[in-house]
């Protein structure tokens, strides 16, 4: 009997935020990932990179403003960056604990590119808000450029980027291929790098893509018998934060529409992962979204906590 193939998705809290948080955070989600490993289930593993491509993007900028003579490094560049700097950590962490456990196994990062639309809505109405507080002479420098801002009253300006939906996974059948031989692969980190396909040419496009809808479409690409995704709360809620806050032991599509048309979940925050395991459901009827907290991964795919939402 063939593995059941699985895509995880790390939230923020799997990796920390600076440097120092994520040596430590990945040694501990190193360990969520090697049970999941240990249970004979097949992993492709996603994360987020918020902060680390916000720390990427400052500290590029910043390099800018001391050297002149150094080019600031665009959006798509960071977010590469982010995804070597992300996979490397958590790849030869998860090694060692998978070694620790008497398990050799290949873990390998794939650098990953995604395509969107150039005409996508999002580019006319940017969202993501990224990078450090800018002055209002360094705000109007970047909107002479083609830039947005957002001003925080009394803190200064930061710049706001697009996050259009993804298209197509570039490296799709890198992924797959490494996938097929039972090798974890670590791929579309932070929602992938924002590519608009020129002719025969990508090119890096000034965005960022929500590393929950990255999620959905990678395994559906992958025709994956799970989504697992990872965040900071054991299950999804109704009137989560009210008195009356009710957790969601399993819903199926209609109910997780209908939860969502009537406003039950937060933009920015469950929406998103709702919508990735929709448009996950609506390719791989016969998959399941499991979605829980980190500590309690294995608990969640043995049903006795979390939300599974299936079609």
């Amino acid at each position: 009997m063939s593995k059941k193939k699985i895509v995880v998705s790390l939230g923020h809290e799997a990796l920390g935020h600076t440097t120092l948080e994520q040596q430590g955070a990945v040694k501990l989600t190193a360990k969520a990932l090697a049970d999941l490993v240990e249970a004979d289930y097949q992993l492709t593993i996603t994360h987020s990179n918020g902060p680390q491509v916000s720390m990427i993007h400052k500290a590029m900028t910043e390099l800018r403003r001391v050297y002149s003579d150094y080019t600031p490094a665009p959006m798509c560049v960071c977010s590469a960056m982010s995804q070597g700097y992300v996979g490397y950590d958590l790849q030869n962490s998860l090694r060692s604990e998978l070694l620790s456990r008497g398990i050799s196994k290949p873990v390998s990062t794939i650098l990953t590119q995604v395509t969107v639309d150039p005409y996508d809505d999002a580019f006319y109405a940017p969202t993501k808000v990224i990078g450090r507080y800018m002055s209002k002479e360094d705000a109007e420098a970047e909107i002479k450029k083609g830039n947005y801002v957002k001003e925080y009253p009394g803190k200064g300006f930061r710049r706001v980027v697009a996050a259009p939906k993804p298209l197509d996974i570039v490296e799709i059948e890198s992924i797959r291929t490494l996938a097929n031989a039972d090798q974890i692969v670590i791929a579309c980190g932070g929602g992938g790098i924002p590519v608009i396909e020129q002719k025969h040419v990508l090119k890096g496009a000034s965005a960022v893509i929500e590393k929950d809808a990255i999620a959905g479409k990678l395994a559906s690409d992958l025709k994956s018998d799970a989504l697992i995704i990872l965040t900071d709360v054991e299950c999804v809620y109704k009137n989560y934060g009210m008195p009356d806050q009710t957790p969601i032991s399993s819903m199926n599509l209609d109910e997780a529409r209908k939860y969502a048309e009537e406003g039950q979940f937060e933009a920015g925050s469950m929406l998103p992962k709702i919508e990735a395991a929709i448009a996950y459901l609506e390719k791989v009827p016969g998959g399941k979204v499991l979605i829980t907290d980190q500590k309690n991964a294995i608990a969640c795919i043995k049903g006795k906590t979390g939300t599974v939402i299936t079609a």
